[in-house]
């Protein structure tokens, strides 16, 4: 592994390379989170925005048979909501009640698919 001399460095340097170390650190943690999700994580994360387990369950169940459980349930329902101008309670009950999940498969095509909040 490559050290810098950190005294040779201004204030703005430190900050960068301070930015470049903790990225380094975060990246496998993120990347771990993306494949390593479950259906109780992602029901957990539905509850924790305010929807209700009757409406949890449909969500993860059709993210995954949409091939989306991958990006992040919580986030499915963000992008649609932001994508469609809709509250996340709207996007999310649409979403619960098998609406709008090929917009959703949409958003996550091409290069967009790893942005995530």
């Amino acid at each position: 592994m490559y050290h810098r001399d950190l005294s040779a460095m201004n204030d703005d340097e430190l900050k960068a390379y301070f930015w470049q170390l903790a990225q380094q650190v975060v990246d496998p943690l993120l990347e771990y989170g993306r494949t390593h999700t479950t259906p109780s994580i992602e029901r957990s994360v539905l509850l924790r925005m305010g929807f209700s387990s009757l409406e949890a369950k449909p969500m993860v169940d059709y993210a995954i048979a949409n091939d989306l459980i991958g990006h992040g349930v919580g986030n499915i329902v963000y992008r649609l909501a932001k994508a469609e101008n809709l509250s996340i309670r709207e996007a999310g009950v649409r979403l619960s009640q098998g609406q709008d999940w090929e917009r959703a498969a949409e958003l996550f095509a091409g290069g967009e698919a790893d942005e995530r909040v």
